[in-house]
């Protein structure tokens, strides 16, 4: 697997699934292999999609300093992603946690950036978040499913103490259109993918201005919206878009993991933007 030394020294590892121009991806979690985007729906027959391990997961080195887990600090990664492929500007795309990472490097390199979309993005880098309610009146799109009656206890009986991944581990089912044998062992996987004590340092304090961060986008800016079932309500990424002077907001009726739910209609939408 290619490797590249950033900015701190660390060495980081990225692969190169498919064919055609570059398309630089950053997975969610936080701090979860790329190896979960898998062919982004199909997508790697059209794009060669170049997959990022982030600091610490994956097959890239741990860093020296814990401190730069935090997603501002990873912002020197992407740039030296891009320097390594020799690109002078780049497509960048980011799913849910990733979003926050492309955002802020479409911010802050703004004359490197050719396109940035966002699919299903989380949206703190831009200042909005999700309040309780919003989560609840998601997750409740599910209440005749028959899981739901177990995994809405479980949901409802987590708090601050709750680790990381015993949260994502319970809000699995509600990331997915379909909570069938497939999406299961799509959900498995992430425990062994996920750094959670990097998890934890992501959304750290001071990773985010949203003031200045809106202020630099430029970048013609898909942003690829899930239906109501999704980990990031429709009316957030709606927020989001309406932030972003580039953006053009399209909806697909999947979950949260739209690519894994809705393969054909992920693509289509997303070839729509010319990727």
């Amino acid at each position: 697997m290619p490797t590249f030394t950033t900015y701190d020294g660390t060495e980081l590892a990225c692969r190169a699934r498919g064919e055609g121009d570059p398309l630089v991806c950053l997975a969610g979690g936080p701090m979860r292999d790329a190896v979960c985007l898998g062919d982004l729906g199909g997508l790697a027959a059209h794009r060669t999609l170049v997959l990022l391990d982030a600091r610490g997961t994956g097959a890239s080195a741990e860093p020296a300093d814990p401190g730069t887990y935090r997603r501002d600090r990873q912002v020197g990664d992407v740039e030296a992603l891009r320097a390594h492929l020799g690109l002078d500007r780049i497509d960048l795309l980011g799913h849910s946690a990733g979003g926050n990472l492309a955002t802020l490097y479409a911010a802050a390199h703004p004359e490197r950036i050719r396109s940035l979309v966002l699919v299903t993005s989380a949206a703190r880098a831009l200042g909005v978040t999700t309040a309780d309610e919003e989560w609840d009146a998601a997750a409740e799109v599910f209440a005749d499913r028959p899981w739901y009656p177990e995994a809405r206890a479980a949901l409802d009986a987590t708090g601050p103490g709750t680790p990381l991944s015993r949260v994502c581990e319970i809000t699995a089912p509600f990331a997915y259109g379909r909570w069938d044998e497939a999406a299961r062992e799509h959900a498995a996987t992430a425990h062994r993918q996920t750094r959670w004590e990097a998890a934890g340092a992501y959304h750290g304090e001071g990773a985010y201005d949203p003031a200045a961060t809106r202020r630099a986008l430029t970048a013609p800016t898909p942003v690829l919206a899930s239906g109501p079932t999704s980990h990031v309500p429709q009316k957030r990424l709606s927020w989001l878009a309406d932030r972003i002077p580039a953006a053009r907001l399209v909806t697909v009726d999947a979950g949260h993991l739209v690519h894994a739910d809705r393969p054909t209609e992920f693509l289509s939408l997303i070839r729509a933007f010319g990727l």
